[in-house]
């Protein structure tokens, strides 16, 4: 009598170590598994639940004595950042330990801009108080617990922003003008100015050193205007009070007082002395080498802050006061290549991630969301009971976390990924994390997956602001389709969102 039997080797089902894992066989042959996509879809499903359950965004938080004004990335120091303060107080940040290593005191105002060099051993400081501070960043052994400035320039008129070069020994500050300055000189190299307006922020081009962008500001004009017949009627019914006007080769508007422009009317009088206000709403290209400006795009609201795409050099977003993000192609300013919408009320500061594919936005409505470049809506949004208007937000120097500063006199660590599992982690719970996102990414689109990875928690104040907000837009959508619905066919032409907030393009 034969007996079959089945003769295998040892060496190869024997495990080297006690802590190797037993070897499991597996046959892919999908007759055999009739179940496969249903079961993908319950993992996707979990792995998207098991997000929610873990995400916490929240790190820790750094306390300061006044509200935060601004903040400036140490390129030569991952973990270092420099932070500033409204009563001139400018502190460098540890933000593993979240202690402070450094104080830099002299301001006696706001601190409005730092900046650090490229290589990280300089730091520039400009505020309120008229004056621009040079220091000396100390080595991380040094035992200083504070440090003097290096030197010091005083200016006529306050200073709002500066920036650096990201390959040079130029900087730039704003306030009045538009100032160039390097490190040997005390006076500025080059100046710009272009109308009457404040500039608000400044940033550098990446990839192009010598390009840097510019915001401007609403700014107090007083003057005299006499108004036309129609206009003069129209203030006597009392249905207009905003008006505008040209100055030179731009239209800029005046909103007039009305208690002077009731006196004016009582008298039947059409020459106004008005003291007003003249929105530029201007964002402003300069080149350092030359000495006029290259292009200047006024919109119908201001722009808070300004960031360069650090991949795509030729690409910026505006951070604007209407609650939207504009992002533009440097070489096609006359409509923006994407508007990235969510926020309900104005955007303050905005800063892109190393990778380019990211920013972060901090709001006036006292949150922190996270765009992707290319898309119209935030990806993440983050929020605390206690954090009031956020003035100022950056991407680390790895693209893992996020910093923001706000009005209760806290700098907060986020995480950029808030289901992110900290520490090192093993091979399998990484290959795990890997399968789980491959899992969601390809099952996203599916109703009950996409609920879960879209929902996010609001507070009242901000949900009810995001549904008015909304409504108002819905109305206006439906209004300007009546109006071409009961008009002549092309008399009235409809532009798209991403035009609709450009008045024009100066060159």
């Amino acid at each position: 009598m034969k007996v079959k039997t089945i003769s295998r080797s040892t060496d190869e089902f024997t495990r080297e170590r006690s802590n190797d894992l037993q070897r499991v066989f597996r046959n892919y042959d999908p007759n055999l598994r009739p179940q496969e996509k249903a079961v993908e879809y319950v993992r996707a499903l979990n792995a998207a639940k098991l997000e929610k359950i873990f995400g916490r965004p929240f790190v820790g938080a750094m306390e300061h004595n006044e509200a935060i004004s601004c903040m400036a990335k140490n390129p030569n120091h991952l973990k270092g950042i420099f932070v500033g303060s409204e009563d001139g107080d400018i502190r460098l940040w540890d933000i593993t330990s979240r202690r402070t290593v450094r104080k830099f005191p002299g301001h006696r105002g706001a601190v409005r801009g730092l900046t650090a060099t490229t290589d990280g051993s300089r730091l520039v400081s400009c505020g309120a108080d008229c004056i621009i501070r040079r220091w000396t960043v100390p080595v991380e052994d040094s035992s200083e617990d504070s440090v003097k400035p290096e030197d010091f320039h005083i200016s006529k008129n306050a200073y709002w922003g500066v920036d650096h070069q990201w390959k040079g020994d130029q900087f730039a500050t704003v306030g009045a003008q538009v100032d160039i300055w390097n490190h040997t000189s005390n006076a500025p190299v080059r100046s710009f100015q272009w109308g009457t307006d404040t500039v608000l922020s400044v940033r550098f081009n990446p990839g192009h050193p010598d390009l840097l962008a510019t915001s401007a500001r609403v700014e107090k004009l007083s003057s005299s205007f006499r108004l036309s017949k129609l206009t003069f009627k129209l203030a006597l019914k009392g249905s207009q009070s905003l008006f505008k006007f040209r100055f030179g080769r731009d239209i800029s508007e005046i909103s007039i007082n009305p208690q002077i422009l009731a006196e004016h009317i009582e008298e039947q009088r059409r020459s106004v002395k008005v003291e007003g206000i003249c929105r530029d709403r201007s964002i402003t290209l300069y080149d350092v080498k030359t000495t006029i400006p290259i292009k200047k795009l006024i919109m119908q609201t201001k722009t808070n802050s300004i960031a360069w795409n650090p991949m795509e050099p030729m690409n910026f977003t505006a951070a604007n006061e209407d609650g939207n993000c504009y992002s533009y192609d440097l070489r096609k300013l006359n409509e923006a290549t994407m508007v990235h919408t969510d926020h309900a009320a104005a955007v303050m500061d905005i800063d892109y991630s190393p990778t380019g594919r990211e920013f972060v936005t901090g709001s006036y409505d006292r949150t922190v969301r996270i765009f992707r470049y290319n898309g119209g809506h935030s990806r993440e949004i983050y929020h605390t009971s206690r954090m009031q208007r956020v003035f100022c937000v950056k991407f680390s120097c790895d693209a893992s976390y996020v910093i923001s500063g706000s009005d209760d006199y806290n700098l907060r660590l986020w995480k950029a990924m808030a289901s992110e599992q900290l520490g090192v982690l093993l091979p399998r719970e990484k290959k795990r994390h890997e399968y789980d996102e491959a899992l969601k990414n390809r099952y996203k689109h599916l109703p009950e997956v996409k609920r879960i990875l879209r929902h996010r928690h609001l507070p009242l104040p901000i949900y009810k602001a995001a549904a008015l907000r909304r409504t108002m837009t819905e109305a206006a959508r439906k209004k300007e389709e009546r109006r071409k619905a009961h008009s002549a066919p092309g008399s009235i032409s409809m532009k798209p969102l991403r035009k609709r907030r450009i008045v024009k393009e100066v060159e």
